[in-house]
């Protein structure tokens, strides 16, 4: 590919029956390439600012993923691709970033799905995106998402079977909670608007983060924040403390209600109860003392 296609005629692909209804089939073997594309300036300054990010002289760690999502979303809404993609659910991400990027650097992207799972939920599969620079790759993430209903046949994935320090469901180990080192914790008042903002400028439309009329015919009593973009608001609160080349883990808990007050935690490594070189231990709630488990997340150094 020159260059991406659009989200929008892909939302519309979305909803059209899958023949057959799409279960039962196998992930295609296919990948879809994006070659030689650099970030637009104008939407990476927009991106800083919805997330966070100080600044936009490099990549923000997150922001290759907007760049590959509607790649990723041409695979999904495929009418050969074995699952519907409205009502798919995104709980985990990992993304390793081997070197810091420059925002004038031209790299080529490749996207491809597969590891069709049993989950106890459902069934899995993984979405996995690379970015190169024509010498090496600098940039890979998977993501995961899940499809509620009857798990598929087969053996049920066990620890760790995802991502490197993560538990059965796709959650890193710690817990940034434990005291005894550095901890950075701050308050975020994430407005209603926020949904539409991150939509505009990833182009991820799903309507469950758009409105409360929108969100509502899938079950949510209210819209709901990105998975991708909480990540990214959290790894803008721990931009300057990152190394270069990292490993980031996350698990999706429960959706971020909007409008909300949330509360992020990271512990650094003396505090956290993961160990195995993690770096730093971070969690998301919701505020107040009970408050919900949004997100939780591991940044640990690339052996």
């Amino acid at each position: 590919m020159s260059s991406a296609p659009g989200t929008a005629g892909l939302y519309v692909r979305a909803v059209l029956p899958k023949p057959g209804g799409g279960r039962g089939r196998p992930v295609p073997a296919r990948r879809l390439v994006l070659r030689d594309v650099a970030a637009d300036p104008g939407r990476l300054r927009r991106y800083a600012g919805v997330c966070g990010f100080a600044g936009a002289s490099r990549l923000p760690m997150t922001y290759p993923h907007i760049v590959a999502f509607p790649l990723a979303m041409s695979l999904m809404t495929r009418r050969d691709f074995p699952l519907p993609l409205l009502g798919l659910v995104h709980i985990a991400n990992r993304i390793d970033r081997h070197r810091p990027i420059e925002a004038g650097e031209r790299l080529t992207y490749r996207v491809w799905a597969g590891d069709l799972r049993p989950h106890p939920k459902g069934t899995a599969f993984d979405v996995t995106a690379e970015a190169d620079d024509g010498a090496r790759t600098v940039w890979r993430s998977v993501s995961t998402y899940l499809r509620r209903g009857r798990a598929a046949a087969g053996p049920a994935p066990g620890a760790g079977a995802r991502s490197g320090g993560a538990s059965p469901g796709g959650a890193p180990s710690g817990g940034a909670g434990d005291p005894g080192g550095p901890v950075l914790e701050e308050r975020w008042e994430v407005p209603g608007s926020a949904g539409r903002a991150y939509a505009a400028v990833s182009g991820d439309r799903n309507p469950i983060h758009l409105h409360p009329l929108t969100a509502r015919l899938f079950g949510f009593p209210r819209a709901i924040a990105h998975g991708m973009w909480t990540k990214a608001r959290c790894l803008a609160a721990l931009e300057e403390h990152l190394p270069g080349a990292c490993r980031v883990d996350v698990s999706f808990r429960a959706p971020v209600p909007l409008p909300s007050a949330v509360r992020f935690r990271a512990a650094g490594p003396a505090a956290s109860a993961a160990g195995g070189g993690v770096l730093w231990d971070f969690a998301l709630r919701g505020d107040g003392d009970a408050g919900r488990e949004h997100l939780r997340g591991e940044v640990s150094l690339l052996g």
